[in-house]
């Protein structure tokens, strides 16, 4: 039978560097428990940023939702806008940026969840 989730009933977690804000979609925090997957909504309000990190054992899937902003990587920026996907595969040096007016939102998918997230800089 599907299980649905009410918004509410998902954990909302704020961001202590920005006002990012992620919302967790598949996660053992939800009671969804999964060895292949992790799923997560991220909104970046205007001028948020992530730090410089990577996760040494999966791939990371973004698909965005709305708005755009820029994905960081090793080889440089991209500009991301709604109905785009990136990939970053493990060990790739990642992190975001709203450069815009408006929110820009994603949902980030990992395959398999990942065991460890390294920070580049200090600033998470």
């Amino acid at each position: 039978m599907a299980r649905v989730i009410s918004k509410s009933d998902l954990p909302h977690l704020h961001s202590t560097r920005d006002t990012r804000d992620r919302l967790d979609l598949l996660t053992d925090n939800v009671g969804l428990p999964s060895k292949r997957l992790r799923a997560d909504r991220i909104i970046y309000h205007p001028g948020d940023t992530a730090a410089k990190h990577y996760h040494s054992d999966c791939h990371h899937l973004f698909v965005i939702l709305e708005g755009e902003g820029l994905i960081h990587v090793d080889d440089g920026h991209h500009r991301l806008k709604a109905g785009m996907v990136a990939v970053v595969g493990p060990n790739e040096v990642h992190w975001f940026e709203n450069d815009m007016p408006a929110n820009f939102a994603f949902v980030e998918f990992w395959a398999p969840p990942p065991h460890e997230t390294v920070w580049i800089t200090d600033d998470v």
